[in-house]
């Protein structure tokens, strides 16, 4: 719990603004958009492209997330993804949604909070989460940025799955 609530305030911290630095990063300024690709570990409500085999079955997922800029290095971001954990009987595919909010502190750390859902096949109940990320932006142009981060999901279902930890690498693109 304490590590939640740490996460938490990082996250809520994250959103003042900090820092009077310039951004030379021309992407994550007011009016501009964005888009990310995330790889990492499977799980339910994945947004992020991963595949994963065990007992001879494939588990994968495939999503993208997009947001725009509503001040300087804020971002409003909403995702869609669907996975599939390689059987054939119920529960066997997802389609994942996610809404939230990513603030870049001083241009170069980005940490977010979201709301991330399921709908699977075949059952009234699906999983859903709330999401607390940060991670570094290492820009390779002043409008792409590779983006490792730790993303802690807090399950609001238990009957579905815990709490859990994902380390992700994320590839955005600032438009």
């Amino acid at each position: 719990m304490k590590k939640l609530l740490f996460m938490a305030a990082v996250a809520v911290f994250g959103f003042t603004n900090v820092n009077a630095q310039e951004n030379d990063h021309g992407g994550i300024q007011e009016g501009k958009w964005l888009i990310e690709i995330n790889t990492g570990s499977w799980t339910t409500g994945s947004t992020a492209f991963s595949l994963t085999s065990s007992d001879g079955e494939t588990m994968w997922s495939a999503g993208l997330e997009g947001g725009y800029f509503l001040k300087e290095n804020l971002a409003i971001k909403a995702g869609l993804g669907y996975s599939d954990n390689g059987n054939d009987g119920i529960g066997s595919s997802a389609f994942n949604y996610k809404i939230g909010a990513k603030y870049y502190i001083a241009n170069e750390f980005p940490v977010g909070i979201d709301y991330t859902g399921s709908s699977i096949k075949d059952f009234d109940e699906n999983p859903s989460y709330i999401g607390l990320e940060g991670g570094y932006a290492w820009f390779i142009s002043p409008k792409v940025s590779i983006e490792p981060k730790l993303r802690y999901n807090v399950s609001m279902n238990s009957d579905f799955y815990d709490d859990a930890f994902q380390f992700l690498v994320g590839f955005a693109i600032h438009l």
